[in-house]
Parts: C-alpha cells; structure tokens; sequence
C-alpha cells in the first residue's frame, strides 16, 4: 500500500486543496454547501440551544453558505467566515449584502494553515466543514490547537466531515470515488485508503488535542434522480470529477480511460432508479 508523503518545502498553500479556484468550483461549492446543511438538518441541527453561539467563526468558509444561513437563522449571532481564496470571500461579501446580513456577518482572506488572526478566547463556536480538502495528517495538531485557542472557555469546536466512499449503484461513479481516493490518501489528506475518510479519526483527533466532552452525530441522506436534491446531487459530482482531475492526475490515481469512465457515471446517476446515500459525522467539544 502506498503511504502519504510528508509536507514540501516552500509549498504553495494552494497547492494543499484537491481543487483549484475557478468559476466551476464557486459554483460547485455553493451547491455542496446547500446540501450538506440539508442533510444535517440544518446549520446547528445537533446543538438544543445555539443561541448561547453569540460570536462564531467558520474557518474555510467557501462561498460562505452555511455562514450566511447561520445569519438568517439565528439573529443574535456575530459571524466571520475565512478562506484562503479571494475569490470565495468576494463571492461571500457579495451574498452577505443580498441576503441583508452583512450587518452581522464579515468574510475574510486568511490561510486557516497558518496562526489565526483572531485574540485567545474570543468565539463561542468555531465551525470547520470538509477540513479533508485542504488540511494534510500532518496538519491536524496545529489546527485543533488554533481552533481551540480562538474558542472561549467552555465553548464549543465543530468538525463536520463525510464518509468518503458514498454508497450508490452506479459502479462508474464508485470507480471515481476510487480514483479521488487514492489522490487524498497519497497527498496525505487521509490517515488511511478508506471509504471511511476521516469519520472514524474525528472523535480522537478532537480528545487528543484538546476538547473534552467530545460527543458525534451521524447524518444520513439519500439522493434519487429525478428529485430535486438528486439534481444538486448530479450537478455537485459533474463539476467535481471535472475540477478535481488534474489533482488525481498529479498522485498517479488517474485511469487511462477516465473521460469514458467520468461519461458513464454521468449517464448512469441519470437513469430513473440511481439512488446514492450521504453519511456525514459531525463531531464537537469544548475547550
């Protein structure tokens, strides 16, 4: 089996993340965003009572949904969402002041890799969804330990990431789950080849580094064609296995024959009886 390799020297930060800023990849976020917040139930769905979440941040907030959707729904909050992309954060400011909240709501450029410009204790929750995308084995520790650092005493840390390998009937799609896969494993971005991600690392990774009473809930939701969750669902995969290509390429996990294989999965999640299953896990604790 191939083994991670460790951290370059000098090395981009961009060049961590699986997919590369583009117009696709806005486009694509902001439809993953919507559906992970509906396969949860919504921003805080787990949480009895979050209006005690007086001041959050979202650290590498995309487009800046889930930020915005927090804003809407919970009208007491304070919210900061970070990106190293100038672009998203563009995009996200831009939605702020459609949505009304820019009031209450700030985007700012910031590398989550780095320290965080932020002073010690000063959120109630901080938020991390998808940290796979961007954060390396390697990068954990520190993480945990600035997510910590910027979170209030007795207040609350979020990690949210999927099961990697969602299950469907379309062998074609499995096939690029596959190839995705072995990228994030070899590019270090996963602690182990499985269809499992990082779900079974978070409640440890969370107790190891700091949080204490550390509790998960796993969301579950099927996608079917012709329903409109399973248009999003269709729209998200298309654009991903179009951007995240040059990344399997680059850690050997791309077929030969991946434009055929990309092609089959598309008309196969068309076909009337497709039906594929999200699992999500979300962990938390407290500083």
């Amino acid at each position: 089996m191939s083994t991670p390799l460790g951290p370059r020297r000098n090395e981009n930060p961009r060049g961590t993340y699986a997919a590369q800023d583009s117009e696709k990849e806005l486009t694509r976020l902001t439809i993953h965003d919507r559906l992970m917040t509906a396969t949860m139930g919504g921003v805080l769905a787990e949480h009895a009572d979050p209006t005690v979440f007086r001041r959050v941040l979202d650290v590498g907030c995309g487009p800046g949904g889930w930020v915005i959707e927090a804003a809407q729904t919970y009208l007491e909050m304070s919210l900061v969402g970070i990106d190293i992309s100038k672009q998203m954060i563009e995009h996200a400011r831009t939605q702020a002041q459609a949505y009304h909240v820019d009031d209450r709501v700030k985007f700012r450029v910031m590398d989550a890799l780095l320290i965080l410009d932020f002073p010690a204790g000063y959120f109630d929750l901080v938020n991390l969804r998808l940290g796979f995308s961007f954060l390396r084995t390697w990068d954990w520790p520190k993480m945990l330990s600035e997510l910590l650092r910027v979170t209030r005493p007795d207040r609350v840390v979020r990690i949210t990431e999927p099961e990697f390998m969602p299950p469907s009937n379309s062998p074609a799609l499995t096939r690029l789950f596959e190839m995705l896969q072995c990228a994030l494993f070899r590019a270090g971005h996963l602690f182990t080849e499985e269809s499992l991600g990082l779900i079974d690392h978070l409640p440890r990774l969370l107790k190891q580094y700091g949080c204490q009473q550390v509790q998960t809930k796993l969301y579950t939701r099927e996608y079917r064609a012709g329903t409109p969750e399973g248009e999003d669902f269709y729209a998200d995969w298309m654009l991903c296995f179009q951007t995240v290509r040059p990344f399997i390429q680059k850690w050997g996990c791309g077929a030969k024959d991946y434009e055929a294989i990309y092609q089959q999965a598309l008309e196969e999640m068309r076909q009337p009886d497709f039906l594929a299953t999200i699992n999500l896990l979300t962990a938390w604790g407290n500083r």
